[in-house]
């Protein structure tokens, strides 16, 4: 059976599909574009590999932080799936994607970063080998650049950083951060972490699942601020 990979928390929209002996990958740049090119990316992996929908037996996602609307698409498509087929859904961080890609030869401790604006940084540090995964002093969550000083000797750093932050990063972790086209997540990556002991995990419930974001959104900052409250959830859906 096929595993199929979706990676849009970024503005890169990545698909990857395998069988553990051939694998294909597409992908395309620009957030506004993920909702609409998605599904072409998906039947133009498979084709690749001479596979189709049916063949499809789990989809592995990154479940953010990342984009609000980006790994809305996603998962979007999981829940499509699981709901028209008997598919297991599993999901990885997504600072877990791009950590595992730029692991030492032998293995090593990967600090993943990305954009938090407001002046903060989403962190998710790593130790990963060529059979496991096991997550280091933090959790993805948004921390300012100084905190990670408190995380420890990492191998690696790796992730998109506002240009203001770089030489922080650099002079905190002592590390060049691995920045640009290659930090940038490939769902190939996703594929590899969903045969490694603590790579993914499964998805139990999908009605109540929801990607982690990191934080709310805007526009919940400010309703909440504005009327000293929290933003009221829908009958039935989990803040």
């Amino acid at each position: 059976m096929i595993t199929l990979a979706l990676d849009s928390a970024t503005d890169r929209c990545s698909v990857a599909a395998g069988d553990g002996s051939a694998v294909s990958h597409a992908f395309v740049d620009g957030a506004r574009r993920h909702a609409g090119a998605i599904i072409a990316l998906i039947d133009d992996t498979l084709r690749e590999i001479g596979a189709a929908a049916d063949d499809i037996g789990s989809v592995v996602i990154a479940d953010g932080p990342g984009s609000f609307t980006g790994l809305r698409v996603a998962a979007s498509v999981a829940k499509a799936l699981i709901w028209q087929r008997s598919v297991e859904w599993f999901v990885a961080p997504s600072l877990l994607v791009r950590a595992a890609a730029h692991v030492p030869v032998g293995g090593g401790t990967v600090l993943a970063l990305s954009d938090a604006l407001r002046g903060e940084l989403f962190a998710g540090c790593w130790r990963i080998t060529a059979s496991s995964v096991a997550p280091v002093g933090v959790s993805p969550r948004a921390l300012r650049a100084e905190a990670l000083a408190a995380l420890g000797p990492v191998d690696v750093v790796v992730g998109t950083i506002p240009a203001s932050l770089v030489a922080p990063v650099r002079a905190l972790t002592g590390h060049e951060p691995i920045t640009g086209d290659a930090a940038l997540p490939d769902a190939r990556t996703l594929l590899a972490l969903a045969r490694v002991a603590g790579g993914v995990s499964r998805v139990g419930d999908p009605r109540a699942w929801q990607p982690d974001y990191g934080r709310p959104a805007e526009a919940q900052v400010v309703w909440e601020r504005t009327h000293g409250m929290e933003l009221p959830s829908a009958p039935g859906i989990p803040r």
